[in-house]
C-alpha cells in the first residue's frame, strides 16, 4: 500500500509540473485541461510516452468527478488557468 501511495504522489507531483506541449492548450498545465479535450484524446489516441500516460491519468479523475483533487495544485499556481485569450481594449470580435 505504501509503494502505491508513493507512486500516486510521484505521479501527481508530475502532473502539476507537466504542460501541454502543443496544440491549442500549448503551455497550460494539463490538469486544467477541458474534459471535452481531453475526451477528444480518449476516442483519437493518447500520446505516446509519458505524457499521453499523464492524460489519461487527469482524464479519468475528471471523468469520474475528481477534478477538486487539482485545487491545491491550482493554489498555489495563483487560480486556475485562463484557456481564452484576454482582449485587448478596444479590440473587436467579428
Amino acid at each position: 500500500m505504501d509503494e502505491f501511495r508513493a507512486r500516486m504522489a510521484a505521479d501527481l507531483a508530475e502532473i502539476e509540473q507537466m504542460r501541454m506541449p502543443f496544440g491549442k492548450f500549448s503551455g497550460v498545465p494539463i490538469y486544467d485541461l477541458p474534459a471535452e479535450y481531453l475526451q477528444y484524446f480518449s476516442i483519437r489516441g493518447f500520446s505516446k510516452g509519458r505524457l499521453g500516460e499523464l492524460l489519461k491519468m487527469v482524464y479519468q479523475m475528471k471523468a469520474d468527478g475528481a477534478d477538486c483533487a487539482f485545487d491545491e495544485m491550482r493554489r498555489r499556481a495563483g487560480g486556475r488557468t485562463a484557456l481564452r485569450r484576454k482582449k485587448r481594449p478596444f479590440e473587436r470580435e467579428f
